[in-house]
This record gives C-alpha cells, sequence and structure tokens, in this order.
C-alpha cells in the first residue's frame, strides 16, 4: 500500500530543523505484514529524544530510515499465525522487540533480547525483513516500528494491547515516557516509602518517574531542571525540592539546595553534567541510576576507591527494566486510579509535515511530551 512516512536520510543536520529539514515526508511503499506481524494504523506518535539523538547524530543509525517509536493506534490487519492480537484491537508500540526465547528474554529482561538487539541495529523487524521502500529503494525501520508515518507492520513483539479504553494521545505515552521512566523509578531502583530520590532532568522521561517515585511514597523528591515551566510543573505534581542547575555553583549548594544526599539519583537527560550532578546527590551505599543515551563517546571517571569504600551502585536502565506487556497495563491501571497522572505530561501537538518543527520545540528543552498527531 501507499502511505506518506517521515524519512531520515542524513543523520548531523544543523539547528533549527525547520530550516535544515533532515527529516523528510514523503510517499512510500509499506508492504502487506508478515507472519506474526501486523498493520496498524498510526493515530498518534510521540517525540522523543532518542528520536533527536538519531537525527543529530548522537546516536548513529542505518541509513535511510523510517522514523518514530513511540505511538498509539489501531490493528487494521493481522499477519499469518497472529492469535493474539484482532482487527480493531488498540495498540501502544515499544522499542525493543522481544523474542521471548533467547537467554535474557526468559530471564525476565526482554530490554536485552538478542535477536531484538540485533534487528534494531541491522533497521529490520524481529523476523529480518523489511517492510517499508521507496521505489526499488529499501527503508530501514527505527527500533522495529516506524511510526512517524500514516501506517506500520510491526513484529506483534513490539506492540502491547491496551485493554481499557484511553485516548491514543494518552495511550502513546506508555510505550516509551512512562515505560522507561515510571520502570526505572519501579523496576530499577525498586523505590518504596520513605525513600529519597533526586530526578535530574524533566521531560517525558523524568516526570513519569517523579510520578511513580511519588505514587510509590517517596518522602523527599528533588527535581533539577532548568527550564522554569518544568519545575513549576514538577512542584506542583508533588516534588518537595526543585533546583535551577545554572544557579549551582559548587557541590554544596546542590546538596543544601537538595535538602541534603538522596537515596537514589537518577538521570533522565542523557548529558554528563546530569549524571555527575545525579552521583553528587547520592548517599553512601545508594544508587545512582541512568537512563540517559549520550553519545556513545561520553565517558564517567570516578574513584574506584569510593565506588568500594562507600558501597556505592551504578545501573543503568532501558526499556524501564521490565516487562512491557506486563508493566503497561500495569501503570495504565494506576493512571486510571488517578496514582499516576500521566496526562499532565502532554505537550504540544504537530501534524505529520510539522515533523520539523516538532523537532526544533523537543531540542529546544521547552517541551513535554510533544507528539504527531496523524488525521
Amino acid at each position: 500500500m501507499k502511505m506518506r512516512c517521515a524519512v531520515l536520510r542524513q543523520m548531523g543536520l544543523p539547528a533549527p530543523y525547520a530550516q535544515s529539514q533532515p527529516v523528510h515526508v514523503q510517499e512510500v511503499e509499506l508492504d502487506a505484514p508478515g507472519p506474526g506481524e501486523v498493520l496498524v494504523k498510526i493515530r498518534v506518535a510521540g517525540l522523543c529524544h532518542s528520536d533527536l539523538s538519531v537525527i543529530n547524530g548522537d546516536r548513529p543509525r542505518v541509513m535511510p530510515l523510517a522514523m518514530g517509536h513511540e505511538s498509539s493506534g489501531e490493528v487494521v490487519e493481522v499477519g499469518p499465525g497472529v492469535a493474539d492480537l484482532a482487527v480493531g484491537d488498540h495498540v501502544v508500540t515499544v522499542f525493543v522487540p522481544s523474542c521471548g526465547s533467547c537467554t535474557p528474554c526468559m530471564s525476565g529482561r526482554p530490554a536485552l533480547c538478542e535477536p531484538g538487539a540485533r534487528a534494531n541495529t541491522q533497521g529490520s523487524l524481529l523476523g529480518g525483513g523489511r517492510r517499508l521502500h521507496a521505489g526499488a529503494e529499501m527503508l530501514n525501520h527505527h527500533l522495529g516500528v516506524s511510526c512517524f508515518a500514516e501506517y506500520a507492520v510491526v513484529s506483534t513483539r513490539s506492540c502491547v494491547r491496551v485493554p481499557v479504553p484511553l485516548s491514543h494521545r494518552e495511550a502513546a505515552l506508555f510505550g516509551c515516557a512512562v515505560l522507561t521512566g515510571a520502570g526505572a523509578v519501579i523496576n530499577r531502583a525498586r523505590i518504596k516509602a520513605g525513600d529519597t530520590i533526586a530526578i535530574v532532568g524533566l521531560g517525558g522521561v523524568g516526570l513519569s518517574a517523579l510520578l511513580a517515585a511519588l505514587a510509590a511514597g517517596a518522602r523527599r523528591v528533588v527535581a533539577v531542571e532548568p527550564d522554569a515551566r518544568k519545575r513549576e510543573l514538577a512542584q506542583s505534581l508533588g516534588a518537595t525540592h526543585v533546583i535551577d542547575p545554572r544557579t549551582i555553583k559548587s557541590d554544596a549548594e546542590l546538596l543544601e539546595a537538595a535538602g541534603g544526599v538522596v537515596d537514589f539519583g537518577y538521570d533522565t537527560a542523557g548529558v554528563l553534567a546530569a549524571f555527575e550532578s545525579a552521583y553528587k546527590l547520592t548517599r553512601r551505599g545508594g544508587m545512582t541510576i541512568t537512563s540517559g543515551l549520550p553519545h556513545p563517546k561520553t565517558t564517567f571517571a570516578l574513584p574506584i576507591s569510593q565506588l568500594v569504600g562507600e558501597e556505592r551502585e551504578i545501573r543503568g536502565s532501558y526499556l524501564g527494566s521490565g516487562v512491557p506487556a506486563v508493566d503497561i497495563p500495569r501503570y495504565i491501571d494506576l493512571y486510571r486510579a488517578g496514582k499516576l497522572p500521566v496526562d499532565k505530561l502532554l505537550g504540544e501537538a504537530f501534524t505529520l509535515d510539522q515533523v520539523n518543527e516538532g523537532f526544533d520545540h523537543l531540542a529546544s528543552g521547552a517541551g513535554l511530551r510533544d507528539c504527531i498527531v496523524m488525521g
């Protein structure tokens, strides 16, 4: 079938993207779903820093790339052998397909799925094929999804059925922002009532983490963010301390503004300074977590004697360190019960033709969880 899709052909073009136009919306051919795949009519696609990091070259991917990994839509066709999804089902997409049979998947860690990682690296679907092309030119899939498009063919292992009525704008939040941020707090930190946490960076992931920490009963939640609007939102949601990092001149000032060290320091920003702040805020015996994705050459130096003598932990978290098919329905239930008000994260809406303007807004740091709403 013919459809419109946003394609990236060259990484590293300069901002503003509305001028350099790194992402081109063009008509492409989408093949029918193969075995174990479904055709999804995309309704809403989230704009994420993971997308931006591909556009600016921080996270290189194979080109040309049909962009987008976070979305909500409706199944309109199922491929051979599909029994767990049906036409009419509403689904959210997830950015790591899980085979279900490799050692990480069998150990409950689908974020580390080995076939899924290979497929994402080579730009294919989980089964190894590609379903997108422009004439004779094959297009690569972005993390098995490619949802900046009117339709997407995805593996059933790349989507989760939404079991209750939600708007597509709400549902799209759960496939990446909520899954990553809330998951890092709940699954990786395993935060409990009375714990303390500092969250550095308040995009969709950071704000989701903040809401999850509050829902778990954290007694002190520190929000570190340069954007005034996001700090105000964090405070209104329940953050006990908010910090503008641009005003901090020393480590002592940082600790004073945070009310002291915390049990968990969580970096969501994907820049070295944010991780350093999260580490400095973490107490002796505490845990520093990051789900940020800086340039692969970014490194962090620390004295090993401190790591040992203070019994510190440093952990990465990807895909929320959980099982999307289990976690997404659980987070949706918390949202519907009023305990995880992620609708507060909803940002600006753009059309598919405004995709470059949307990335300019995201890059400015002013956006919450912006999205593309399909016509």
